[in-house]
């Protein structure tokens, strides 16, 4: 299910329109967005925003040994992490690659570093282990959010270009289609005839519910 949401904040209040309060279990893939830190569920931090924190550091700093050797070796660790889930492994492999690749990722975050830039990507990494391993344990868990990054880019390119919704009403509109487009072409072959279809029979009996007709895939 994808589900879009277009506000005047970025405060905590959003997520937590659509988390709620009460506990859950699950975790949540994100970038390192404050307002995400009251979400209740489990966090895990994106490795993408990670890589790109790692791969600045390296080009404000080109001349520099120590961030070229911290560098070097953390970000082909990071984009490996990333790419392992994808791989078509059987699940011993898969967390015995895991748990290696987190024990590299550990020892170079956790050495002795002098350079200023070094510390703070591993004060990163150190001050938030706790969000940064879930797909360790779980390789159901992503080690990055870019399928809702790619999902949302369209949708931020059509908003900068057209100066964005005019009204809350144009808001409201745009959120519910996105929601529902997106949401359909994870669950059937052809989301456009679907949506036509349910529209088809709504034209021909309006008392039928909409939410119901969308989501009966069968």
């Amino acid at each position: 299910m994808s589900l879009f949401l277009f506000r005047a904040t970025r405060s905590a209040q959003v997520p937590k329109e659509v988390l709620g309060t009460e506990a859950m279990s699950g975790v949540l893939v994100v970038d390192r967005y404050n307002a995400y830190n009251q979400s209740s569920c489990a966090l895990q931090y994106c490795y993408a925003h990670r890589l790109r924190d790692v791969e600045d550091l390296a080009k404000e700093f080109p001349g520099e040994a120590e961030v070229t050797a911290f560098t070097s070796t953390l970000i082909p660790l990071l984009a490996e992490a990333m790419h392992l889930r994808g791989r078509p492994l059987p699940d011993d492999d898969y967390y015995e690659q895991a748990g290696a690749l987190k024990q590299q990722i550990v020892d170079v975050v956790e050495q002795p570093a002098q350079h200023l830039g070094v510390h703070q990507v591993q004060g990163i990494f150190g001050d938030n282990a706790h969000r940064l391993y879930h797909w360790v344990e779980n390789r159901a868990v992503p080690a990055d959010n870019n399928r809702a990054e790619r999902e949302l880019r369209p949708t931020v390119i059509a908003r900068k270009v057209s100066f964005g919704s005019q009204s809350d009403a144009g808001a409201k509109t745009r959120e519910i289609l996105m929601s529902v487009v997106h949401t359909l072409a994870k669950r059937v072959p052809d989301p456009e005839a679907h949506f036509k279809s349910v529209l088809d029979q709504l034209a021909a009996d309006p008392t039928k519910g909409p939410v119901n007709l969308l989501l009966d895939t069968s």
